[in-house]
């Protein structure tokens, strides 16, 4: 099971926003997930998004190994651009996320996953050049 460890900041972070307490999802916000805030194909790997739900999704059955009691999921897609012993912090007015790879991402996303599924049921997407 892949861990990821909450500083006392960053689940300081999340209790004020209250969401701690909310079934957790953590992606690899690439543009083209359901629930994705911003990112494209040329930053994948680069950006990660928390999104709050109500319930566990089926897309994301995958449980973080957690201390701090989270209810947190993820995709074995999305696992694939992780790496060991993750942390997330929260620093200079943001969340960053860290693992024994170095930075993951200096400004995680936080999204209300039903707002987002709403918000992007009717994005269509045309045919794109693909400049990275």
């Amino acid at each position: 099971m892949l861990k990821i460890t909450f500083t006392d900041k960053a689940l300081d972070y999340l209790k004020r926003r209250e969401i701690a307490d909310k079934t957790l999802i953590l992606i690899t916000d690439d543009g083209g997930g359901k629930y994705s805030i911003k990112g494209g194909g040329c930053s994948i790997g680069s950006h990660f998004s928390i999104i709050w739900v109500d319930q566990v999704d089926p897309d994301y059955p995958v449980q973080l190994d957690n201390d701090q009691g989270l209810k947190i999921y993820t995709s074995k897609y999305d696992m694939t651009l992780m790496g060991p012993n993750m942390v997330m912090d929260y620093d200079a007015g943001s969340l960053n996320l860290r693992s024994d790879e170095g930075i993951l991402d200096g400004g995680v996303d936080i999204g209300n996953g039903a707002a987002l599924i709403k918000a992007n049921k009717n994005v269509k997407m045309g045919a794109v050049e693909w400049r990275c």
